[in-house]
C-alpha cells in the first residue's frame, strides 16, 4: 500500500496538495487538504476495469466556481438549521445565512472551504490521512474553539473508513459528514436513476418547502421512500408524492436509521456490477439524488445535469436543535464528539 503526494493548485498563497491512497488490489481515493475533499475513488467493476464512482473536478478552481460540495467534510453542522439560528443555554446564536434565509452545511466558509493540516501514515495493511482544522470561537456563528479531527483510511478489504472526532471549549453543536456524490457506473457513463438502493431505514423526516424538517417522523410503508427491499432511484423521480415533488423531483431526504454498522446501507448498479454497502454509527442517512444539479458546467468533460450522483451523508439528523424529538446534535465542554462511518466497495 502506498501514498502519493502532489501539488493540487495553489489558494491565496498557500499550496493545496492532494492526495493519493492505494491499496493492493488497485483501488484508489484522491483526497486534497483543502475541504478534505475527495476527488476521486477508483474502484473495479465485474469485468475488473477500474473507473472512478464519484462526481470531482481536476482544479480547484472549478471546486471553487462550481461545487455543490463535491466529495467535501462539511460542517461544523450538515444539513439545514431554520433561520440561521439557535438558542443554547439561554443565548441565541446567529449563523451565516447561506441557503434562503437559512444555514447550510456549515455556513459560507465552512469546513467545506478551508485548507486543513495534513498527516499521512502508512501502515503494512491500510494507509491513512489525518486531517486536522481548527475552528475557532464564532467561526460561521458558531460557539466554541473547536479542534477537528478526520481520518480518511484505505485498506485491502477495499474500504474507506472515515473517522471524525472533534472537542469544544464551548457547548455547542457539532454534526459532521462527508458530501461525496456517487455513481457506481464509472466516469459518468450513465446517471443514478436506475441504482438500487436497499436502507435499513422504516422512518424519514417530512420536510416543507424550504426542505426543512418540519418535526414529523413519517413511516415509509406504502410509499416511494421504502427501500426497505431495495428500490431504484428513478421511483422517487417520477414519483406525485408531495415530499419528492418538493425536493426538485426525487429524494433529499433525511431517514433514520432502523440498524447501525450490520449493511445498513446498500447501493448497487446492476449493469456495471458495483456495489457500495455503507455502515455507520450514526442515527440517520440523508439520501439526495441531485435534483438541483445545475448544468452550467462540465465534470471531467461530462455535462453536468440532475441525477448524475447521489449522497448518502451519514449524519445526525438537520435542525436537530430546533426538535426536542430529533437525537441531539448537542456536544457538551470538553465532551469529544465521535463519529464513523465505513464504505466497502464489491462487484457482484
Amino acid at each position: 500500500m502506498k501514498v502519493v503526494k502532489e501539488k493540487f493548485a495553489e489558494l491565496d498563497g498557500q499550496i493545496v496538495r492532494s492526495f493519493t491512497l492505494i491499496n493492493d488490489h488497485g483501488m484508489e481515493v484522491t483526497s486534497i487538504d483543502y475541504g478534505c475533499i475527495i476527488t476521486r475513488i477508483m474502484v473495479p467493476d465485474r469485468f475488473g476495469t477500474i473507473e472512478n464512482v464519484v462526481l470531482g473536478f481536476d482544479t480547484l478552481d472549478e471546486y471553487v466556481q462550481h461545487s455543490p460540495y463535491f466529495g467535501a467534510i462539511v460542517g461544523r453542522h450538515a444539513g439545514r438549521i431554520k433561520n440561521a439560528e439557535f438558542e443554547l443555554d439561554g443565548r441565541i446564536y446567529h449563523l451565516a445565512k447561506n441557503d434562503n434565509g437559512n444555514h447550510l452545511h456549515g455556513g459560507l466558509q465552512g469546513f467545506d472551504k478551508v485548507i486543513w493540516h495534513v498527516e499521512v501514515k502508512e501502515n503494512k495493511d491500510d494507509v491513512s490521512l489525518v486531517f486536522q482544522y481548527i475552528s475557532k470561537d464564532g467561526e460561521e456563528g458558531y460557539p466554541g474553539n473547536l479542534q477537528m479531527k478526520v481520518i480518511y483510511t484505505l485498506n485491502n478489504s477495499n474500504e474507506l473508513i472515515i473517522e471524525y472526532e472533534g472537542i469544544s471549549d464551548q457547548r455547542t453543536v457539532i454534526n459532521v459528514t462527508n458530501h461525496s456524490y456517487f455513481n457506481l457506473s464509472g466516469n459518468l457513463k450513465r446517471n443514478i436513476l436506475n441504482h438500487v438502493l436497499t436502507l435499513k431505514s422504516d422512518r424519514f423526516l417530512e420536510l416543507d418547502e424550504q426542505l426543512l424538517p418540519t418535526g414529523q417522523i413519517l413511516s415509509v410503508e406504502n410509499t416511494v421512500f421504502d427501500f426497505r427491499t431495495g428500490r431504484k432511484i428513478r421511483d422517487g423521480v417520477v414519483s406525485k408524492d408531495q415530499q419528492n415533488v418538493l425536493a426538485g423531483n426525487g429524494y433529499d431526504h433525511p431517514f433514520l436509521l432502523s440498524e447501525n454498522n450490520n449493511d445498513e446501507i446498500y447501493l448497487q448498479d446492476t449493469e456495471s456490477g458495483r456495489a457500495l454497502i455503507i455502515e455507520t454509527d450514526q442515527p440517520g442517512v440523508v439520501l439526495y439524488t441531485g435534483n438541483q444539479l445545475s448544468e452550467d458546467f462540465t465534470i471531467r468533460g461530462v455535462k453536468a445535469q440532475r441525477y448524475l450522483g447521489l449522497c448518502l451523508e451519514t449524519q445526525g439528523l438537520p435542525d436537530a436543535i430546533h426538535h426536542p424529538n430529533f437525537p441531539s446534535t448537542i456536544v457538551e465542554k470538553d465532551e469529544i464528539y465521535r463519529s464513523v462511518t465505513k464504505y466497502k466497495f464489491k462487484t457482484n
